[in-house]
């Protein structure tokens, strides 16, 4: 049985190819990877930078969140590795802000884990984004 997960807030920054690296095992034939890079826009206006600030609950509820999710898709076969990584602080345009891996035995399980993944942690973990736009005015977006 391969059951691993690692859950992170990083005020560093975080790497794909780190995660897909990390997931990977002889034992899983599918690898699948999600980067969340700041975006040079958002709603029509133009964004110069973004800022992330977490609850200090945050790690906590990403942690759990990797663990509720490999309960409820664990394979028989038990191969299911998971890595998530949130970004804190101040990001340039393109710097990835969200990180996620999956390695399982089949292609479908680890998309559907991945997909699933990113969007939990969209919905439920309690992390703001702070968005500076080019015209000076500035957004929080999750509060």
């Amino acid at each position: 049985m391969s059951i691993e997960s690692h859950a992170a807030l990083a005020a560093e920054p975080i790497s794909l190819d780190r995660a897909l690296q990390a997931v990977e095992a002889a034992d899983c034939g599918a690898v699948v990877g999600f980067s969340g890079v700041v975006r040079n826009h958002d709603g029509g206006k133009d964004v110069s930078s973004l800022s992330y600030t977490a609850h200090p609950s945050a790690e906590t509820v990403l942690t759990a969140l990797l663990e509720e999710i490999v309960a409820e898709y664990a394979p028989e076969d038990g191969r299911l590795r998971i890595w998530a990584e949130h970004r804190l602080g101040d990001l340039k345009i393109g710097d990835p802000a969200l990180v996620c891996a999956v390695a399982a035995a089949h292609r479908g399980l680890a998309f559907e884990v991945c997909s699933t993944l990113v969007d939990r942690i969209k919905a439920q973990v309690p992390i703001w984004k702070e968005q500076f736009f080019t015209d000076g005015t500035v957004e929080w977006v999750g509060i």
